[in-house]
């Protein structure tokens, strides 16, 4: 029963009425499988224990990016580079940065429309910059605790640090991104400013008129007064997530001090977005996951050590990801690994993975719906075309170094 709960509650994210909230089918699930007794209470409750600060400090990290954002950070960043011979370059490594800081999440949803817009005064196909942010939301988002919620899960779950994470994910990071570099100009190779034609030959200049969706921020002058008033704040984020992190600080402590920062330079309280129903989703799928793990024999497919295990883990994480989502992987893979060690191989499959298949993490669905509302319409097929030419490189790199290193 426990497994059917969680097969529906992943199902009704995907597939669903137009009027069912994102949330609702993980949330009621868990509630059916709880109230009759069908979930113990006490698995749900370590289960919810584990993502508590996971939760909490998604609930500060996407307002701080959205606080940076209205202060200008994000657009004069891109402006420095705007109009530059390696435009594209530096808009790729803008994108690293900001989902290994900002989370993955927050990376999609304000780059997104930053890039669409750049790409229509600059001249190139929408779509061809949109895809940087999907892309780099997978590839970049591991070798920080904060870089995605799976790895914040795991963090909680081993009781793993900012070093630990540097240590092991790090290289393969980087070489996913510089290897995901190469494919992605591969791919669209021949495509130059002023293009007037999208690499899939769909006609682009009528995407003009949508642009007045998009703050007209992009390809200005730098705001050198965003620059002062922000980076500073980007500073303390980023030695408060490593030396708060050896002193014993939450991540979500030094996000919530950043926000307070951010909050009285701008007299805005961003809590309208918080990421409410990727919050709700991660709750009801944990619980599900909590109940359905002793039956699902995960364990057994794990049980193996060295090259062997750290293969299966790796593997488990990209099929379980493009099969249903990377949260519920992370979750059931995280309770049934043989060793600790095989830990990094399954973030990488979670993580990485999800370039193949739209689906595979709530970032991919976010994109494609912030990408749809300027009028840049990507398919599943379109998102999986791209991502085998483009991330599978990536993937094969980072899952190799991850095994070897």
């Amino acid at each position: 029963m426990t497994i059917v709960l969680l097969v529906i509650g992943i199902a009704l994210l995907f597939v669903r009425p137009a009027w069912l909230p994102l949330w609702a089918g993980p949330i009621v699930a868990a509630a059916v499988g709880v109230s009759t007794g069908v979930i113990r209470w006490h698995l749900s409750n370590e289960a919810l224990r584990v993502l508590r600060n996971p939760l909490l400090f998604l609930l500060f990290a996407v307002p701080l990016a959205v606080l940076l954002d209205q202060i200008g950070v994000f657009a004069s960043l891109a402006s420095k580079v705007s109009g530059g011979h390696h435009l594209l370059l530096w808009l790729w490594v803008l994108a690293a940065g900001v989902t290994i800081v900002f989370n993955l999440d927050a990376a999609v949803v304000l780059l997104t429309p930053l890039y669409i817009r750049i790409a229509q005064r600059q001249g190139y196909p929408p779509e061809m910059l949109a895809f940087q942010p999907a892309l780099m939301a997978c590839l970049a988002s591991n070798p920080l605790p904060v870089s995605n919620l799976t790895n914040l899960i795991v963090a909680e779950k081993f009781d793993l640090g900012v070093g630990d994470f540097v240590g092991h994910l790090l290289l393969p990071t980087v070489l996913a991104c510089v290897v995901g570099w190469f494919a992605y100009r591969r791919y669209f190779a021949g495509v130059t400013s002023n293009e007037v034609q999208s690499v899939d030959g769909n006609d682009v200049a009528g995407h003009d008129d949508t642009a007045v969706a998009v703050e007209d921020r992009a390809g200005g002058d730098v705001d050198n007064r965003a620059l002062r008033n922000g980076l500073p704040i980007v500073g303390f984020v980023l030695l408060g997530f490593t030396a708060g992190d050896a002193l014993g600080i939450p991540g979500w402590v030094i996000a919530a001090v950043a926000v307070a920062w951010a909050t009285a330079l701008t007299r805005t309280v961003a809590w309208r977005v918080v990421p409410y129903a990727a919050m709700l989703v991660a709750v009801g799928l944990s619980v599900l996951v909590a109940g359905a793990v002793p039956h699902l024999g995960i364990d057994r497919l794990l049980d193996a050590g060295g090259v062997l295990g750290n293969l299966r883990a790796l593997g488990f994480g990209v099929v379980g990801s493009n099969a249903s989502n990377n949260l519920p992987a992370v979750l059931a893979g995280s309770s049934s690994l043989h060793n600790s060690s095989q830990v990094w191989s399954l973030l990488i499959g979670v993580n990485v993975g999800p370039v193949l298949v739209i689906s595979g993490a709530l970032s991919g669905l976010l994109w494609r719906d912030t990408a749809a509302r300027l009028d840049v319409h990507v398919s599943a097929r379109r998102y999986s075309e791209i991502g085998l030419r483009v991330g599978l490189p990536a993937l094969l790199i980072a899952g190799a170094a991850v095994i070897l290193w």
